[in-house]
């Protein structure tokens, strides 16, 4: 067993810095979304007119399933939604 240490759960699950990188960013948004979500008391449906998707789609959100959303999706349900999204990129120290 390693005693090795991780800064997140995807840097230790996933093969590349790039990967845990790109998850790290699809569950901040799905996060905000899921917050703003509970937070206006929408239901599934409502979101999904908001979001301009299907309910389905909702519910696998809610569920927090990851694997089905791309960053593009969520950028654009977050934007439906209302949330301000920013991005910040550093040089390495």
């Amino acid at each position: 067993m390693s005693n090795e240490r991780f800064a997140s759960v995807w840097d230790a699950i996933e093969d590349t810095p790039e990967e845990a990188k790109n998850m790290k960013l699809r569950s901040a948004l799905m996060t905000a979304l899921k917050r703003h979500i509970a937070r206006t008391g929408m239901s599934q449906t409502e979101a999904a007119r908001l979001f301009d998707v299907t309910q389905p789609r909702v519910s696998n959100l809610m569920r927090g399933k990851i694997n089905l959303f791309g960053l593009d999706a969520l950028v654009n349900m977050a934007t439906a939604a209302g949330l301000h999204i920013e991005l910040r990129v550093l040089e390495n120290a």
